[in-house]
């Protein structure tokens, strides 16, 4: 079997690659990196006859979000001043990037085109001659609206930017959950005004049915039928709304008692309970007497 013969680098040349000399009829390689292996075998070129197909492989590096982000992008790269934008050299640099993206994807490349076609446009217009208006006043710059467009464009693209630096939950932080348990205390719901009104016209309906039609004049005191209602709730828990009144007594008495329930509730002596919608109604004392 023909043996190969590697010679070191010289001494007085260190750093030059290492030469292996084969045997006649075989190639000399010189530090040469295979390109691939085929059936175990170095390939140090490519071979004629192998064919790749055109899309073979492809990426595709979205850098621009569309043909305004690409065109400030040629302005800030070349530290162009957006009010004095020289059309001919972004034109040129536009048409360039645009004719690489209409080799690969057309549809993309129409946005782009459409741009292109305005910056010529706008270069055409600079180029003849300015027309005074009627009033005799200098026209507008072809370049006005292009500009007007990029800085607005340019201000939203900042602030997307800082809001996109802004801490996102899920992202850059989560909420944590801490189930602490905790002694359940009823809580009863605060009674209605409503609900006082429908208690007040069923005792209304009641005294009705009890009434006399003797009519006598009686002055009645508020602060005389406080004090019966604080004497009636001393030593109870729970008094049903209904138990306070005296439906015998007639309507006056009933009403001067209603009164006293509101104003003892306004000074917060007393409670006004109800454990669900629709339930009894109960009062109870908001102190505990001495």
């Amino acid at each position: 079997m023909p043996s190969i013969t590697e010679l070191p680098p010289s001494p007085s040349e260190p750093g030059l690659p290492t030469v292996v000399q084969a045997l006649p009829g075989m190639p000399a390689v010189i530090d040469q990196v295979a390109l691939a292996r085929l059936y175990g075998e170095p390939l140090f070129a490519m071979p004629h006859d192998l064919y790749i197909p055109p899309d073979a492989l492809q990426v595709f590096l979205e850098a621009f979000e569309g043909p305004l982000d690409l065109l400030l992008y040629l302005i800030r790269k070349q530290n162009f001043n957006i009010l004095d934008i020289p059309m001919a050299a972004v034109t040129r640099q536009y048409l360039a990037y645009v004719d690489e993206i209409r080799a690969t994807n057309l549809e993309l490349a129409a946005e782009y085109l459409l741009m292109a076609a305005m910056l010529i446009e706008i270069k055409s217009r600079m180029l003849l001659p300015p027309k005074k208006t009627a009033e005799g006043q200098e026209p507008e710059d072809p370049r006005a609206e292009l500009v007007r467009r990029l800085l607005e464009y340019e201000q939203i693209k900042l602030a997307a930017h800082k809001l996109n630096e802004l801490p996102q939950f899920g992202r850059d932080f989560l909420r944590a959950q801490v189930y602490v348990e905790q002694s359940l205390q009823p809580r009863f719901p605060d009674v209605n005004v409503v609900d006082l009104q429908e208690a007040w016209r069923d005792i209304i309906k009641r005294a009705k049915l009890v009434q006399h039609h003797v009519i006598s004049r009686e002055e009645l005191s508020v602060r005389e039928h406080m004090s019966i209602v604080l004497r009636k709730l001393q030593g109870r828990k729970f008094v049903e709304f209904e138990e306070l009144f005296d439906a015998t007594r007639g309507m006056p008495v009933l009403v001067v008692t209603f009164i006293a329930l509101l104003e003892l509730s306004k000074e917060g002596l007393l409670e006004v309970t109800q454990a669900e919608a629709y339930a009894p109604i109960y009062v109870r004392l908001a102190y505990t007497p001495a």
